[in-house]
């Protein structure tokens, strides 16, 4: 029974409540004083004590395993100064020197001129091993000369398809990678083996309970072009019970091949659901970021001047086959699951679900769009009319240096202004949920929260980005619970009413009754999983 407290429920229209009992994981009861009435003797009353009581967290787009893995590698997190980075890459190098590769990563693009690193810094520090660090959005990889050397990258090679290699003035490799050149070397790495998948997997779900993510989908659990494939690690915790969250894993969809990988999405999808985990998503990856100017746009990118280059991004799936192949596991009953960040990839992923809803009349498939950093004023309507969901990452929708310095001077100034518009794809009647990207960023939901509702990060100082595509309080919470919870099909969670299972989270304040501006100072106190608690902070 929890009692003395605010309940968000989640439930559109209802009024908070002031109680609610649990009996063998499911929710008994929510109201008032008349739900407290029904304790027993052994009954376990959690006095709330003022504190917002509210559906557990889900995260709708997370890469839980690897952000668990990358928590053991040589981390970069948490900093922007290149010193530090440089000083990080050396501890690391020599607390480990039996380590063939230096691996880690979590730089950020606004720590260098360009946003891209050099290989000299890194040859000071480690110069006797190879080194590969990924950027904290996992578009760009930082690499010594020793890395290029192995994998034969010289002056002469030719940029792949998918990607770049930055380049010192005379064209020799310059120590950064883009999108698809990072496979170039990335195909080299030490393989994590599966005890260290694991291992990561169960760093993550600890970090995620204590930040209230009781569910979440990963979007890349069986992988290629060069991402590693993670579903080992969720079938040996589904059997041996040590997966307590329930998981979407999303299935990927390789982009170098045709739908003739279809069967073998089929045959993953029953070989890789069993326990807590289900596999009935395909992530489909249509474009890259606007940093690396790989996001897909309408318009063409500006140089440095403020002129239009020729270039206005990379569209990793063609759009005519991309019809074909969401329609084709549409039919089979599979969710589609989008990586569209620039305004042609989100166009492009609607015009995919408009073709399977011709096609194959509606399903509930529920279709979802990650990350939708630019969205044509055209599309907002058609998330609503086709049944698409807005995944929202909102910890990005701030001022910034990688916005600031990196994306606004370059974007068309049209699209500039349509960045993040989750106030406008809600007034439009598009359902939103809500997810982190982590390891790309910080995996904790109020952080996200905050930002969603005052468009700034943490501590103020800036500008709110975009201020009139706020969210309120409530819509930003039910994002994160009610809207990633019809993301993950997981309908008896999400909100809270009679039946529903008791996924819950008790914060350390009410984030209602406080400004806006204090939001990210919310902590978690207390999660349940199944009416089991999983986590209670220190002073709970």
């Amino acid at each position: 029974m929890f009692v003395g407290g605010p309940v968000f429920t989640a439930e559109p229209g209802q009024d908070r409540a002031t109680a609610l009992a649990v009996r063998d994981g499911r929710i008994l009861a929510v109201g008032g004083a008349e739900v407290a009435e029904l304790a027993g003797p052994g009954t376990e009353v959690v006095d709330l004590r003022g504190r917002l009581l509210l559906p557990g967290f889900q995260d709708a787009h997370v890469h839980a395993v690897m952000g668990g893995v990358e928590l053991g590698q040589c981390d970069l997190t948490g900093t922007t100064e290149p010193a530090e980075y440089l000083r990080r890459i050396d501890a690391y190098a020599r607390a480990h020197p039996e380590a063939a590769w230096i691996v880690g990563g979590g730089w950020s693009m606004e720590s260098f001129p360009g946003g891209v690193p050099g290989r000299a810094a890194l040859d000071a520090v480690v110069g006797d091993r190879p080194v590969y660090l990924t950027n904290r959005d996992h578009h760009g990889a930082w690499v010594n000369s020793a890395a290029l050397a192995l994998a034969g990258i010289t002056a002469a090679t030719p940029d792949p398809p998918d990607g770049r290699i930055d380049r010192e003035p005379g064209g020799a490799p310059g120590g950064g990678l883009q999108e698809g050149a990072m496979a170039l070397v990335e195909a080299l790495l030490p393989a994590i083996s599966p005890g260290e998948r694991l291992a990561g997997l169960l760093r993550a779900q600890d970090l995620l309970h204590t930040l209230g993510v009781t569910a979440w989908q990963d979007a890349m659990i069986c992988a290629s072009n060069g991402y590693p494939d993670i579903s080992d690690a969720y079938l040996t915790a589904s059997a041996d019970g040590s997966l307590v969250s329930s998981v979407v894993g999303a299935l990927w969809w390789d982009r170098e091949r045709d739908a003739g990988q279809i069967p073998e999405l089929v045959a993953n999808r029953e070989a890789l659901s069993a326990g807590r985990l289900r596999c009935g998503s395909v992530k489909f990856m249509l474009d890259g970021v606007a940093e690396n100017f790989t996001a897909a746009m309408t318009a063409p990118y500006r140089d440095g001047h403020g002129c239009a280059t020729a270039n206005s991004g990379l569209s990793f799936i063609d759009p005519a086959a991309l019809r074909d192949y969401v329609t084709a596991v549409d039919a089979l009953g599979f969710q589609s699951h989008f990586h569209a960040l620039g305004d042609r990839a989100v166009r492009d992923a609607l015009d995919a679900v408009a073709a399977a809803r011709a096609a194959n009349g509606p399903r509930d498939t529920r279709p979802h769009l990650a990350h939708l950093q630019v969205v044509h004023l055209d599309d907002v309507p058609r998330f609503a009319r086709l049944g698409a969901t807005a995944t929202i990452q909102a910890l990005w929708a701030a001022h910034e240096p990688q916005m600031d310095e990196l994306t606004l001077p370059f974007l068309d100034p049209d699209l500039a202004g349509r960045q993040y518009p989750f106030g406008d794809l809600r007034r439009a009647g598009a359902t939103l949920a809500a997810g982190s990207d982590w390891p790309v960023s910080s995996p904790d939901p109020l952080q996200g929260i905050h930002v969603a509702v005052n468009r700034a990060l943490p501590g103020g100082g800036a500008e709110p980005f975009l201020p009139a595509q706020r969210l309120t309080l409530a819509a930003a919470l039910t994002a994160y619970t009610a809207g990633s919870a019809f993301v993950n099909h997981r309908d008896d969670t999400g909100t809270l009413r009679a039946g529903q299972q008791a996924d819950l989270v008790v914060l350390d304040r009410d984030p209602f009754a406080a400004e806006p501006a204090a939001i990210a100072g919310t902590r978690v106190a207390l999660t349940y999983i199944r009416g089991e608690r999983v986590h209670a902070a220190p002073d709970a």
